[in-house]
């Protein structure tokens, strides 16, 4: 069912964030699609199997690597667009929960950029220096974890900007709810999900495969906006 449009946002605007928004889902799980078949080490692999991936599979990594920076602007693009459809409602109560969900994203982009960075690094180093290898992994697994909280920060943001402004509906802003509690939960427990390979490891998963759910599910609610009457 369409909805009206909340904010000053033009419908071709709308339609453009929303399909990033889609851009966005297809291309994080692309990358995942080729780098998870190749054998990425998981969280706190030992630095052997670490060594092994990185030093036979570095096509692997570049090919994923080259899709990341468009993921970062279409998730920039969607988080504009969920601003402007949300930024009128909003400055009627004095809030700005859209805005602190877009600073999630920006700092998610930044942190991510980080975490491939260091998997590129992990290419050149992985077949001659083992030290080098092991630290560049720990920083990997510690950036890569804690990145949850700045998802978190996105999710919490603009699915309750939505709800208030009756934007999404109830089912979507409670999985963005959940799925930033996972996330965050996972952040927290940073420290012991990188030293115990188990179930904690699930928690970010869950929450991942959550947010992807979540960023679709908005993009096609931006795409159906109608100008408000």
């Amino acid at each position: 069912m369409s909805r009206q449009l909340f904010g000053g946002a033009a419908p071709g605007f709308s339609r453009i964030t929303g399909l990033a928004a889609l851009g966005f889902a297809a291309t994080i799980v692309l990358a995942n699609a080729i780098m998870v078949p190749a054998g990425l080490p998981l969280t706190g692999a030992g630095p052997d199997e670490v060594t092994a991936f990185f030093g036979a599979e570095g096509d692997v990594v570049a090919v994923a690597s080259a899709l990341t920076p468009a993921a970062w602007l279409l998730a920039t693009l969607f988080g504009a667009g969920a601003v402007a459809a949300l930024r009128r409602s909003e400055h009627g109560r004095g809030e700005a929960w859209s805005l602190l969900g877009f600073t999630g994203l920006a700092l998610q982009n930044v942190t991510f950029a980080a975490v491939v960075a260091t998997r590129l690094a992990l290419t050149s180093t992985a077949a001659g220096d083992g030290a080098a290898t092991g630290g560049l992994w720990a920083l990997h697994d510690a950036l890569f974890t804690l990145n949850g909280t700045f998802l978190a920060l996105a999710l919490v943001g603009l699915s309750v900007a939505g709800l208030r402004a009756g934007l999404v509906r109830r089912w979507h802003g409670a999985l963005g709810l959940t799925s930033a509690a996972l996330l965050f939960g996972s952040a927290t427990l940073t420290p012991l999900v990188i030293d115990h390979a188990g179930p904690l490891g699930l928690l970010g998963l869950a929450g991942w495969l959550m947010w992807v759910v979540w960023i679709a599910a908005y993009g096609v609610t931006l795409i159906r906006l109608k100008p408000a009457s």
